[in-house]
């Protein structure tokens, strides 16, 4: 299994806390020791699990705009949208949960036309005030005539997004673009003109999930 290198040293420092567990365990015979080495090797195991990075392949294509996250859709709704796009524009959001992969993957081939990283609270990101409230960064890309915003946003857990776009960068759809650390959610704003594929409640999977298909390309 892959891992994202942004939880490499998490997994090694759980592995070696939990190692030394054992050992300290061993050398004093003790049965509350052996239980607090074995709490400590789970959660090592489940840090290797949250950092896991696996390959996608699923459908692509131009008109097509691919889930940015792993998650479940839990709101869609047109919204006002003036950084970027400058319009109305469709906003589907994806709540990622601690068990679910964080990497994060370009949903169109494009170009990236803007960024913006924006401090802010940490509210529970399931909810509507988080897309404005949290800290976050967005994501410009421009593909064919159309304009696709991806949003980035932490939530209670979150302290750490990763984002690996630099404006002007050609992507490709499916390709990593980066990750949030613990919990959070992936806002993707798409043209209003576009056919939404998926419903509240649908969990998606990043480079795999058709979450829209674009015209006027």
């Amino acid at each position: 299994m892959n891992f994202a290198r942004e939880g490499l040293s998490f997994i090694a420092i759980a592995a070696l806390v939990a190692v030394g567990a054992f050992g300290v365990a061993l050398s004093r015979r003790s049965w509350s020791l052996w239980l607090v080495a074995f709490a400590l090797t789970i959660v090592a195991l489940w840090v290797a699990y949250f950092f896991r990075d696996p390959q996608r392949v699923g459908e692509r294509g131009d008109r097509l705009v691919i889930a940015p996250a792993d998650g479940k859709v839990v709101m869609i709704t047109e919204v006002d949208e003036p950084t970027f796009m400058h319009s109305r524009a469709v906003r589907v959001s994806i709540f990622m949960n601690v068990f679910n992969v964080h990497v994060n993957r370009y949903p169109v081939n494009g170009i990236v036309r803007y960024i913006e990283r924006k401090p802010g609270r940490f509210l529970n990101a399931a909810a509507e005030e988080s897309s404005l409230q949290n800290e976050q960064t967005s994501i410009g890309l421009e593909t064919g005539s159309n304009h696709i915003l991806v949003r980035q946003i932490a939530g209670l857990i979150a302290r750490r997004i990763v984002t690996d776009a630099k404006e002007g960068d050609h992507v490709k759809q499916g390709d990593r673009m980066g990750l949030i650390r613990f919990g959070s959610r992936v806002d993707v704003f798409l043209p209003v003109t576009a056919m939404v594929k998926v419903k509240v409640g649908d969990v998606t999977y990043a480079g795999v999930s058709v979450v829209g298909e674009l015209t006027g390309q």
